[in-house]
């Protein structure tokens, strides 16, 4: 019979050994929880990633029906900071997503906030993200209903990033809008011209006017905090500075059209969902509490280029990253909106003379989504490759203590 045991332990400081975010996190995250006053949503991030896929989350036991091999399984921790957790959900998003295409252009437009409110957004994220949504999108549905560019109502999917390639903080927003509008009265589709969506500079501005105008809304309402380096902030007068300084920018916004046809679309954005601020394989090397990663250079045409950070200046970044307790990163707006998106892509598919599909996207099985996407069957026995496995033991989570590693990972 075979057992699956624990697997060895990742040669952090050797090459071509693997490397995880979890090792990072197991090596030198207890210590970095002691030693930094962190959010509960942050220690909640470190535990989870630790744990995931190891005996303190439990599991369950499966035996071939053939050969007799036995595996072990523990269970993922879904937290969706890990990088271990988010391909099987960014699938299934995609899964549902797809009936929702047009036969349409689509345009990718990226709105950037300037990076001198990074520190105002570290105490106050809620507030800095939430306004980010709002002007975006209703930047985005001004445009839209003005009849010197459409005139009606167009959808969007919005999508929120915090981090650069190097994990500092970079708070942009990935908007996929369709190329044209449902007209106010739906009597029509109204295309936009091809290959060119709004005026970017004209877009900029008034994102920027939304934005600071919520941002003092804000301030007026006393919905911001102010601590450590923003603490002056707090003062009218400097707030009235700061704000004026911020309208002086050019704020970035980013237009193109991403792709030909509607199911490259949904290849195009599925780079963009559920991702998280670093993913392993671009880790490179843990040693001597020193964490080496890849990141690409946009400066000079995304040349790939290796950093060295101290883990705790690493966890640091991370971290940065962590959102805010239910705080909803991926929201639709025009077309798209929840309370009438079903109603809204029937009439835009009748004006298209595009159909519907023929039943709602259910759910694929974890089995048959593995097998697609990396050729696996997790259902079939790895000894003999006869039989499938089947569950015979559930194992209840293991107890840890403060102190204790978690046991193995069988990822």
């Amino acid at each position: 019979m075979f057992t699956a045991g624990p697997p060895p332990v990742p040669a952090t400081g050797s090459a071509g050994r693997s490397l995880e975010l979890a090792t990072i996190v197991r090596a030198h995250g207890e210590h970095y929880r002691h030693a930094r006053h962190l959010a509960s949503s942050q220690h909640r991030v470190l535990r989870a990633i630790a744990t995931c896929r190891t005996a303190a989350l439990g599991g369950h036991a499966t035996t071939c029906d053939h050969c007799g091999a036995v595996q072990i399984t523990y269970n993922s921790c879904r937290n969706r900071h890990c990088p271990k957790c988010q391909t099987l959900a960014k699938e299934r998003w995609l899964q549902r997503r797809t009936a929702e295409l047009l036969p349409v252009e689509y345009f990718h437009v990226v709105f950037t906030l300037p990076h001198e409110l990074n520190p105002l957004a570290q105490g106050n994220p809620r507030v800095i993200y939430n306004l980010l949504f709002e002007a975006a999108l209703e930047t985005l549905k001004t445009f839209g209903r003005d009849p010197r560019h459409l005139g009606g109502q167009l959808g969007v999917t919005a999508i929120l990033h915090t981090w650069s390639q190097t994990l500092a903080q970079h708070l942009h927003l990935h908007c996929l809008v369709t190329g044209g509008a449902l007209a106010r009265d739906g009597s029509r589709w109204i295309p936009a011209k091809r290959g060119f969506l709004f005026p970017v500079r004209a877009l900029s501005q008034v994102f920027r006017g939304k934005y600071l105008d919520g941002l003092r809304r804000a301030y007026d309402r006393q919905q911001l905090t102010f601590a450590g380096g923003v603490a002056a902030l707090a003062d009218p007068r400097a707030f009235a500075v700061f704000l004026t300084r911020l309208r002086r920018h050019r704020w970035v916004i980013y237009s193109k059209p991403p792709c030909a046809g509607p199911q490259q679309v949904l290849e195009y954005l599925g780079r963009y969902t559920y991702r998280v601020a670093i993913s392993n394989d671009r880790l490179v090397r843990l040693q001597h509490g020193v964490v080496r990663f890849r990141w690409r250079d946009r400066s000079h045409r995304n040349r790939v280029r290796i950093m060295d950070l101290l883990a705790d200046e690493f966890l640091r970044r991370f971290l940065l990253h962590v959102l805010p307790d239910r705080f909803v990163r991926i929201r639709y707006g025009g077309l798209l909106a929840n309370r009438s998106r079903s109603a809204n892509l029937d009439r835009c598919r009748h004006l298209l003379g595009s159909h519907p599909p023929d039943t709602e996207p259910t759910p694929e099985p974890v089995a048959d989504l593995m097998l697609r996407l990396t050729g696996i069957d997790i259902e079939r026995c790895p000894v003999c490759h006869q039989r499938r496995l089947q569950v015979t033991t559930i194992l209840p989570p293991l107890r840890l203590s403060s102190h204790q590693p978690p046991a193995w990972d069988t990822s």
